[in-house]
């Protein structure tokens, strides 16, 4: 196992300081099971509020890194300077509001993480272009317009991609699908999740093994990644890293999880 890992956290200017804590909190609790070194990246924060976040810091040990770049070019933006600077390891990249949900997390990952791999925590069949759907009559125009925009860049349902809340990569071979892409909107960055020239799709053409593994430690690839119990389907309870969207399904209703799961999955799938 190579023992250069990193494990990235990402934190916003956007975010409220309760996500900084629970990471911690979570961090500290779960033990990960692998060497590795721990980067909390701040995005679009100035000096003053991160010596206020500092003291939230102070009982794990980590490396800080201030984003420089002043222009809001999300996540991935934050990634790739991150990556430029720890090409050589193994990167998990966790976004702001994501923190481990079981233990040995990161060693159940790195288990499955050889050469030519891309590994992630959870994964979805949604499509953007499909699920763009005409609200209100009067935008209809404005409705046709972003519905070509969703046709020429994201396939239609079923779409499958891993979910970029967190994944892990080497920092060199993120740097080959990220290089050259402009990030200037919402609607790039969703591009780069799940859009035709996405992370997932840029590695299939390049004949990657794509993983998506679970609390149990068992690896699934995008044709049964459903059945990871990791997002949006049965009681969803075998995700490595809690992130948002994975808690806002646990607290759904059951009909409403037949719903999310129908959107996620679609039927016999």
């Amino acid at each position: 196992m190579n023992k250069y890992n990193l494990v990235c956290f990402l934190f916003t200017k956007f975010d409220t300081v309760s996500e900084l804590i629970k990471f911690v909190k979570y961090y500290k609790n779960y033990p990960s099971g692998a060497s590795h070194k721990l980067l909390i990246c701040f995005k679009l924060i100035d000096a003053k509020r991160v010596k206020y976040l500092r003291q939230h810091l102070k009982d794990i040990k980590y490396i800080e890194f201030i984003d420089p770049f002043t222009i809001n070019d999300y996540d991935f933006g934050s990634y790739k300077r991150v990556a430029k600077l720890y090409r050589n390891y193994n990167i998990l990249f966790l976004n702001s509001h994501s923190y481990p949900n079981t233990n040995s997390w990161l060693n159940k990952l790195l288990k499955h993480f050889k050469d030519k791999t891309l590994v992630a925590t959870s994964a979805s069949y949604e499509s953007l272009y499909t699920s763009f759907k005409l609200k209100k009559f009067y935008k209809f125009f404005s409705y046709l317009l972003k519905k070509n925009y969703y046709k020429r860049n994201f396939y239609p349902f079923p779409n499958p991609h891993i979910r970029t809340a967190n994944f892990l990569i080497k920092g060199s071979i993120f740097l080959e699908f990220i290089k050259n892409k402009k990030i200037n909107n919402k609607d790039d960055a969703w591009q780069i999740e799940s859009g035709k020239n996405s992370l997932t799709n840029f590695f299939k053409k390049k004949n990657y093994k794509i993983f998506i593994i679970n609390s149990d430690g068992d690896r699934f690839t995008l044709n049964n990644c459903k059945f990871s119990e990791t997002f949006n389907y049965r009681k969803q309870k075998k995700c490595i890293i809690s992130d948002k969207h994975t808690r806002k399904y646990i607290k759904l209703t059951n009909s409403d999880k037949k719903l999310f799961e129908f959107n996620t999955w679609g039927l016999n799938i």
